[in-house]
């Protein structure tokens, strides 16, 4: 088992210019993170115009990563396949070329989604996910058979509010059914559909193959300036109407003692990236829920 870090929780830090993406692997390490997600939203590795690799900046990060002793397990990015005809074909498109990219970056694992963050909420009904399942399968489906020539094994996020929560994720594990597609938990993402995440640590443990380690603040009156998606700091909106802000590991309202608990009796060895989306510095909030995770993880 090893605990280390999501890039996202160091994008502000890569936007405003004080760290590249060199220096966050390069002070990863030095805080004692012993893996590393990488996301590319606050960089990239193609071209945004041609959509072509550029393979030297990909060689420079696996060396950086390397010369780190950090290994680089998962590479996230987002999709949506709740789409029709062409448009469907250029968004499995656009995921498989991701993959290519994750292979280049010799990571195991790829997760991408599967319907879109900032879908309306009046669109995220039982019969709304009924109506796109199969769609969302099949496409996960042919992403997962892509990865696996690659050597890469596809996974879904609970993310959202679309494809979210305990039920809804088993019914697309399952609807996909190839031994390349499995779970990325986010520990903190269940509470955005209002579900209890020591409940879905203890429910999905078993077929989880990466972990996302986060947590939120939890209130039930508004606390002024929310939003219904901006969540790198803000607060917003859970799919029931509660108000959530991301928070210091160990620090929310979340039980993640309870949460490493329930992933360590179930025999959960696999890699834990912490994702940190709260508003304080980022450097300093990161070192801290290391610390906490690393502590909690050998107590409980």
């Amino acid at each position: 088992m090893r605990i280390g870090f999501s890039s996202y929780s160091l994008d502000g830090e890569i936007r405003a210019g004080r760290m590249t993406l060199r220096d966050v692997i390069e002070w990863s390490a030095r805080q004692g993170a012993e893996c590393m997600e990488l996301v590319p939203f606050a960089f990239r590795f193609d071209d945004p115009d041609t959509g072509k690799i550029d393979d030297a900046a990909i060689a420079a990060v696996r060396r950086q990563a390397a010369d780190a002793g950090i290994p680089l397990v998962n590479y996230s990015v987002l999709a949506d396949f709740c789409r029709e005809g062409e448009a469907l074909e250029k968004e499995i498109a656009r995921v498989k070329h991701e993959i290519d990219i994750a292979a280049a970056l010799g990571v195991p694992r790829m997760r991408h989604d599967v319907a879109g963050f900032r879908r309306p909420q009046n669109s995220n009904t039982p019969a709304d996910f009924d109506r796109w399942l199969p769609v969302m399968a099949e496409a996960a489906r042919e992403t997962a058979r892509y990865g696996k020539a690659l050597g890469v094994t596809v996974l879904i996020e609970n993310h959202g509010f679309f494809a979210n929560g305990c039920d809804r994720v088993e019914r697309i594990l399952r609807a996909v059914g190839d031994d390349n597609y499995g779970l990325l938990l986010d520990t903190g993402n269940v509470v955005c559909v209002d579900e209890d995440a020591s409940v879905a640590a203890r429910q999905l443990a078993g077929i989880t193959r990466m972990v996302h380690l986060k947590d939120f603040y939890i209130r039930t009156r508004d606390p002024g300036d929310a939003t219904q998606f901006d969540c790198a700091g803000s607060w917003f909106r859970s799919r029931g109407g509660k108000y959530l802000r991301g928070a210091i590991l160990g620090q929310g309202d979340l039980d993640i003692d309870d949460v490493l608990r329930s992933l360590k009796s179930a025999g959960y060895d696999g890699d834990i990236a912490i994702e940190f989306e709260g508003l304080e510095s980022a450097p300093y909030a990161c070192a801290v829920s290391l610390s906490n995770a690393k502590r909690i993880w050998a107590a409980v």
